[in-house]
């Protein structure tokens, strides 16, 4: 058997250099297609892991936050600080000066109760109160009693006080 002589034929060596040479653009083409398509899979697939990356990181942070807010909850609250307001330091006529001194006495005389439970302190807030009322303050020649209005026990200890000057 014997194969025809195409190859000698113009016409068809026009063919097979266009088969070979669409099939090598063809083959391009398709390398093309697949590094792009696969650039693109690599870009989402690394977008996917830093989310991840990061809600895992989030979601640690989240635990040791509960945790912490666990053993803080175990903990009691304590009072941390004092704030007093004497309501009608403006009627008196007390100034700046006066009304620091006033208040700087009424906190030493309930300073003891700085770092207790708030519970305690709510528990005996009467023994509070009357410590305050019961108490003069003298400054400047004047004797000051002070009526507690409100008290409101938290964290921090916030006291209104009416005072009246005594001779």
């Amino acid at each position: 058997m014997h194969i025809p002589p195409y190859h000698k034929k113009p016409g068809w060596q026009r063919f097979l250099a266009g088969v070979f040479f669409g099939a090598l653009i063809s083959y391009f083409v398709l390398i093309f297609m697949y590094a792009t398509m696969y650039e693109r899979l690599l870009e989402e697939n690394s977008n996917i892991r830093s989310e991840l990356t990061e809600a895992k990181n989030y979601i640690k942070a989240l635990e040791e936050d509960k945790q912490n807010l666990d053993e803080k909850s175990k903990q009691p609250i304590t009072v941390e600080s004092i704030e007093l307001e004497i309501t009608n330091a403006e009627q008196l006529r007390i100034d700046k000066l006066l009304l620091v001194q006033l208040e700087d006495l009424m906190k030493e005389e309930i300073k003891h109760i700085i770092g207790q439970d708030v519970n305690t302190v709510y528990e005996s807030n009467q023994l509070l109160e009357a410590t305050i009322e019961n108490k003069d303050f003298k400054v400047d020649d004047f004797i000051y009693t002070f009526e507690i209005k409100r008290l409101l026990i938290n964290k921090k200890v916030k006291i209104s006080a009416e005072a009246k000057i005594s001779n």
